[in-house]
């Protein structure tokens, strides 16, 4: 009898640790990310683990598209995208959970780790991991950008790019130019030939902009292709300026008087003397914007097509276009200040005038030059001659017209 009740017992035991086991079987299937099996050993659709597809994938491949992560079969709750130095590429989760796009696009030369977190239908949270890189740039465009970061300028100051190779992809790359200002101006990009013969883009006000008013170009370029022959641009670039007072400076040839306007009010009058009418000699009219104050400089008329007529050190050089009009000291033509025009192309003036003069503008006032006999308006890429255009010509020349 004591056998067969030790017997019985040992039978109760197992039959008891059986029917533990089995739930604790079922809870271990149910944590992992492995499916489940319903009583035939079919998985149970909701336990499945999600599927995770990230494009681009594998090794160089092209650069200039974002990164898209898709699931099926339960949610993204959400995805990281980091490159090789822990640059993040920001994107959100689409509302049904079943979609990521980046922002911006993956670079040329890159690594990219794509983490995602994502839950089933049955609620089983899971991660996965990919990579891939893309090709590095064959070829990069650069850019030079004006005006400087941290510096005031004038009120007829335009944002200017000005590219190192061709931009065919025109609307694509102005989609990533963004201006921001503290008043909401009004403004515009163009698309014009810069004197270089290099391809160039501006961006100016409708109107002269506010006294005051705050600047940031963020142009997002990284990751952008030129098009054919142009290249990649590999990294961005960002400016941020203030508009100072509003100062312009008229300039009356067939009056020989220069005219410098602070808010409104008459500064002072300057006795000049312009281009010599009736050929190469004659200045450029319209509106020309102070492009740099070059202080001393050699002038040397070979540089601008007019053989061999001067080559001397000038002094308060103000540059005006870069076909070398400029403002400046003009001691040796002393005679024709206020009474005739006998320049090369320059707007002259005596030294204690120029010396003044010098020290009261920045670059982007404007001067608005008239006269009868001249060379015709400032044209666009000379300088900053966008102001020669109507608003409504330098709006048709955006790429996204």
């Amino acid at each position: 009898m004591f056998r067969t009740r030790a017997l019985t017992h040992a039978r109760a035991r197992s039959a008891v640790v059986a029917a533990l086991l089995v739930p604790l079987a079922a809870c271990s299937a149910s944590a992992s990310p492995s499916t489940t099996a319903d009583s035939k050993g079919t998985p149970k659709a909701d336990d499945r683990p999600v599927t995770v597809t990230v494009t681009p994938a594998g090794q160089k491949v092209p650069a200039g598209e974002p990164v898209r992560v898709t699931a099926v079969g339960g949610r993204l709750t959400s995805v990281t995208v980091t490159d090789a130095e822990g640059h993040r590429l920001a994107g959100e989760v689409a509302a049904d959970g079943r979609s990521w796009v980046s922002d911006r696009k993956a670079v040329p030369g890159a690594a990219y780790t794509v983490t995602t977190a994502t839950r089933s239908a049955g609620g089983i949270a899971r991660s996965t991991r990919a990579g891939f890189t893309t090709a590095p740039a064959d070829k990069v465009n650069k850019v030079d950008w004006r005006p400087g970061t941290g510096t005031t300028v004038g009120v007829a100051q335009p944002v200017s790019l000005v590219f190192d190779h061709p931009v065919r992809n025109r609307a694509e790359v102005e989609k990533q130019l963004r201006i921001t200002t503290s008043n909401n101006t009004e403004g515009s990009w163009g698309w014009i030939r810069d004197w270089s013969g290099r391809d160039r883009v501006d961006w100016r006000p409708k109107e002269y902009w506010k006294p005051g008013t705050e600047v940031t170009l963020d142009a997002d370029l990284n990751g952008t292709e030129s098009g054919p022959d142009g290249g990649w641009f590999v990294r961005d670039y960002s400016t941020t300026f203030t508009v100072g007072d509003q100062q312009i400076v008229k300039v009356d040839l067939d009056r020989h008087q220069l005219t410098l306007i602070r808010d409104g009010r008459t500064i002072r009058n300057i006795p000049v003397s312009g281009g010599t009418p009736g050929g190469d000699k004659r200045s450029w009219r319209g509106t020309a914007v102070l492009m740099a104050k070059e202080g001393t400089i050699n002038m040397n008329s070979e540089t601008v097509g007019l053989g061999n007529a001067y080559d001397k050190m000038v002094d308060h050089s103000m540059r005006l276009t870069w076909s070398g009009m400029y403002a400046h000291a003009a001691p040796w033509n002393a005679r024709w200040f206020g009474n005739s025009n006998q320049s090369s192309g320059c707007i002259g003036m005596s030294d204690a005038d120029a010396a003044w003069f010098y020290g009261q503008v920045r670059p982007g006032d404007p001067f608005e030059i008239t006269g009868k006999d001249t060379k015709g308006a400032v044209e666009p890429g000379n300088g900053f001659g966008a102001w020669n255009l109507s608003w409504a010509e330098w709006q048709e020349k955006s790429a996204l017209r």
